[in-house]
């Protein structure tokens, strides 16, 4: 029920006068011994799943049926048509700092935020509010896939596979690919009660991109084509239009794929702050998500585990003036969904999330008490260590 979520929209001058004042109290708070630092080159294996079963399934419905998928999934199948470009998205993976959630590149800090893929996805507004939490007492993966595929116990039984720590379902058994993880189908139950999906979207991004970052390689579990279209800087006129859809604008555009992994590496470490537009055209949010219960930033909470973000590090995104916000805790809600003590924590950030807190939508050239004006300057990337990214492998090991 919405009236489940203690929401509270809080002044932007409130909302200064808070981040200030923890400032002043904690200070920038990571975990000791947490770093925040680029590997020299990270490793990425990018491959996507072969996507045309699903599309050629998307092509047989009519109309009708499509736009009852609108209605309750947003634009989340133009996602079948986005192009990635492999040799930008590489290049990005090396600039990602796990320590604060963001990207640095040269002089500029960014992140994707929960404003922006509820934007693209155009998810109703009654969703923003609903995040997907994993359910522990809830009905069982049987139940779940029989709800999914509207097939019998003994047929959806009869199918179920254990692969790792999981049990699953072969893919070609629900005219897909591959196998469907018991999370997954976890995800999919709650979608239709009509959860949002873009803080788990966020949340396994972010574990995804720390993990590869940390390590030096690994294999990206995220949404590449969300990245994609995240650059997006020139838009229609029709953005403003309630049916305007930019994925579906996204989809039919075919761009440049012919810059090198190490051109791309070479233009975003060199990046400057003039070479930004600080606003997204396509984005205009009345309200900004910023913290959710006794947190200081925004818990997510995604399929496989958890991880955290802070918005407050991304006011620039808004127009308004970016600063290294506090990050007490937020190294140690990074967690996967396994092992033991981790339900603990989980409920901790469910409970978190039923009182969101949001502010108004900052104004430009918004002022800051003169005591603090330094926290406001700054940049996390003054403080990483700059990899020199010049030894990289040939292209042709890398895709």
């Amino acid at each position: 029920m919405e009236n489940e979520f203690l929401n509270k929209v809080e002044d932007n001058a409130a909302v200064r006068a808070w981040s200030e004042k923890l400032q002043s109290k904690k200070n920038d708070s990571l975990t000791e011994g947490y770093a925040s630092e680029l590997q020299e080159f990270t490793r990425v294996n990018a491959a996507q799943n072969e996507l045309q079963e699903l599309r050629d399934i998307w092509a047989r419905w009519d109309e009708e049926t499509k736009q009852l998928f609108y209605q309750s999934y947003g634009d989340i199948s133009y996602l079948l048509d986005i192009k990635v470009d492999k040799h930008l998205f590489l290049a990005m993976v090396q600039f990602w700092n796990s320590a604060y959630k963001c990207f640095t590149f040269g002089e500029v800090d960014l992140v994707p935020t929960i404003e922006e893929y509820t934007t693209l996805f155009r998810c109703p507004k009654v969703q923003v509010r609903k995040a997907y939490a994993k359910v522990f007492n809830g009905q069982t993966f049987t139940k779940k896939l029989m709800n999914i595929s509207g097939m019998s116990e003994s047929w959806v039984t009869a199918r179920i596979q254990q692969k790792g720590d999981n049990k699953c379902i072969p893919w070609e058994n629900l005219r897909a690919l591959r196998h469907v993880d018991e999370a997954v189908t976890d995800l999919f139950d709650r979608l239709e009660k009509g959860i949002t999906p873009v803080p788990a979207i966020l949340a396994e991004t972010f574990r995804s991109l720390s993990m590869c970052q940390k390590s030096g390689d690994g294999w990206f579990i995220g949404c590449a084509q969300l990245k994609e279209v995240d650059k997006v800087d020139k838009v229609s006129y029709r953005v403003f239009s309630e049916t305007y859809s930019l994925l579906k604008e996204e989809a039919a555009i075919q761009r440049r794929k012919d810059i090198s992994e190490e051109k791309w590496i070479e233009i975003l470490r060199n990046l400057k702050e003039g070479d930004i537009e600080w606003r997204a055209f396509w984005m205009v949010p009345d309200e900004i998500l910023y913290r959710c219960g006794n947190f200081d930033w925004v818990p997510l909470l995604g399929i496989w585990g958890a991880t955290g973000y802070t918005p407050l590090l991304a006011l620039r995104q808004y127009k308004s003036r970016q600063f290294i916000p506090t990050t007490y805790g937020l190294a140690q809600y990074e967690f996967s969904f396994k092992g033991a003590h981790y339900k603990k924590k989980l409920r901790e950030l469910s409970d978190a999330w039923k009182q969101t807190h949001w502010m108004k939508r900052l104004a430009v050239g918004s002022m800051v008490t003169p005591e603090y004006d330094g926290w406001f300057k700054k940049r996390v990337n003054d403080n990483v260590p700059r990899p020199s990214l010049e030894s990289t492998r040939p292209m042709e090991e890398q895709l």
